[in-house]
């Protein structure tokens, strides 16, 4: 196993379907105007930091830190490929994310995600990491089919 995580400035091979998947992993999850992934057009705009992990050549999981505020983000499009859970890849991109923030200053990481029994697992592993549940932040509102989860960075 040869895994790397990369930051994404453009499209790359595979990015575009295991993101689609993403959306489709979470359709049946809650109603359309409470699933806030964004799209990968949304991901590469400026001031969105992507993040892929890949064994060899195989995409195997994603995650992005967008801005929110100064010093605040929000982790996005957290992913790893179903067949792939279990091997601590989601761990290792939260890893290099929150890494990211430090270096760069960020205080504060922030994030919304599902209510549902789907992401338990998700809520599991954003526990461990040390984030804790809080209110909606952003522009986001009260909504029993999310989740919201926060935590204050050390500096590097």
């Amino acid at each position: 196993m040869s895994i790397t995580i990369d930051r994404v400035e453009g499209p790359v091979p595979g990015l575009a379907a295991f993101l689609l998947d993403h959306h489709a992993d979470m359709a049946g999850t809650a109603p359309p105007e409470s699933q806030h992934a964004l799209t990968l057009d949304r991901l590469l705009t400026p001031g969105v930091r992507l993040f892929a992990l890949r064994d060899g050549d195989l995409l195997v999981a994603t995650g992005a830190l967008a801005p929110i505020s100064e010093g605040h983000e929000e982790l996005k499009s957290m992913r790893t490929d179903p067949g792939r859970r279990g091997e601590g890849l989601g761990q290792a991109v939260l890893d290099a994310l929150l890494d990211d923030a430090r270096r760069r200053g960020v205080r504060r990481v922030s994030l919304e995600t599902g209510s549902a029994d789907f992401f338990r697992a998700a809520h599991a592993l954003y526990a461990r990491a040390g984030f804790e549940e809080c209110g909606p932040f952003a522009d986001y509102v009260e909504d029993p089919h999310s989740t919201f989860m926060t935590m204050q960075l050390d500096a590097d």
